[in-house]
């Protein structure tokens, strides 16, 4: 006997994530009825360019931002949506996990700068350090920045953030000259006694001499 396969009622898969590069909590995707799930959680929608969006108020504070985007997911599972939360918005995580994580990082990244002594290796702790994208300084320089546009929307005394762009500036200068000197250090030949030697092979042993006798 074949059995039918059954009927599932799948809605819309929405996304709750932080953008990068404005700092802005963001709800993409599901329906009506997520839209209205979301703004009782307290976000706002928005005309996007592929349709609308939702986003939380802009300089919400950190904690604030969790907790209304982790009130917002569970409230559209318990409706049967299908919900991605972005970890670093889950306001049940272990508190202070991530600053945990990232001392534990320095700290294993300092050892490893002492107990490095091949150039390569080097060169490698260089880029964890000032790489494009994904090394500490640019991301630090990156908060410092966001930091600076928030102050200035806020209405801050100019003072203390054009010294804080400064300070985004050094950070992104030091940055640009670790990296130089990560290639100077890339582009070192290695010691000759680092070398990797090909062993010879080894010697052939002579064919014994075939007995082409013939026994009795």
């Amino acid at each position: 006997m074949k059995h039918a396969e059954p009927d599932f009622h799948i809605l819309d898969y929405v996304t709750i994530t932080k953008d990068t590069r404005t700092g802005l909590v963001l709800a993409l995707g599901g329906d009506d009825q997520a839209a209205g799930i979301l703004q009782r959680a307290g976000f706002f929608d928005a005309p996007g360019p592929r349709g609308t969006y939702h986003h939380l108020p802009h300089h919400l504070p950190v904690q604030e931002q969790r907790r209304k985007a982790t009130t917002a997911s569970h409230a559209l599972l318990a409706a049967g949506y299908s919900v991605h939360l972005d970890p670093l918005l889950n306001d049940l995580a272990v508190p202070d996990g991530d600053r945990e994580a990232a001392l534990r990082y320095l700290v294993q990244l300092s050892q490893r700068a002492g107990d490095s002594s091949d150039a390569q290796e080097q060169a490698a702790l260089l880029t964890e350090i000032a790489g494009p994208g994904e090394g500490l300084l640019p991301l630090i320089r990156q908060a410092v920045a966001v930091m600076c546009v928030g102050s200035f929307a806020d209405g801050a005394d100019p003072q203390p953030v054009r010294q804080l762009m400064n300070t985004a500036d050094v950070l992104s200068r030091a940055g640009d000259q670790i990296l130089r000197l990560r290639n100077d250090i890339a582009r070192t030949p290695a010691p000759p006694d680092s070398v990797v030697k090909t062993p010879s092979p080894a010697p052939r042993l002579p064919n014994a001499p075939v007995d082409h006798r013939r026994t009795p």
